[in-house]
């Protein structure tokens, strides 16, 4: 069997249980392979459409994803492992070809990930069901190596 070199792992949430459950695992993938975690917070329709209609705040936005950080960042620490994250839109009016799934492969592009953890379950809430849009998408196209949980 063939030792993988893994220096980031790459893991989109969203803010769900699902989601909290996928840095799990990738923090434990970093811990095994001494790499880094990057969380990449993807917003999902109806927060990206409350924010051009003015339903919904930054602000506002920046209270649950910094929350949430908060939570992943306790996952990291206790595991020793190096945690980044970022905020990023999965869904635009303007873009059609925006989609979830393209949002965590350009990031995982991007960032130079070698790895990537990805939650398939489905949520049960409308504002963070957008990874489960993601998973096939992620699954299908990935050039790195996948684990989906």
């Amino acid at each position: 069997m063939a030792d993988l070199d893994i220096e980031l792992v790459v893991v989109p949430v969203d803010g769900s249980p699902e989601s909290t459950t996928a840095v799990e695992y990738a923090v434990a993938i970093a811990d095994r392979y001494d790499a880094a975690v990057h969380a990449a917070y993807i917003l999902g329709e109806p927060r990206v459409r409350g924010l051009a209609d003015g339903t919904v705040t930054d602000a506002e936005i920046a209270t649950d994803t910094e929350s949430f950080s908060d939570r992943l960042d306790e996952i990291a620490v206790d595991a020793g492992v190096e945690l980044s994250t970022s905020v990023t839109r999965g869904f635009s009016t303007e873009i059609k070809t925006l989609h979830p799934g393209s949002v965590v492969l350009d990031t995982a592009e991007d960032l130079g990930a070698d790895f990537v953890v990805v939650p398939r379950e489905p949520a049960n809430d409308s504002d963070t069901d957008v990874l489960e849009k993601a998973a096939e998408y992620v699954l299908l196209y990935a050039s790195q190596p996948v684990l989906s949980v």
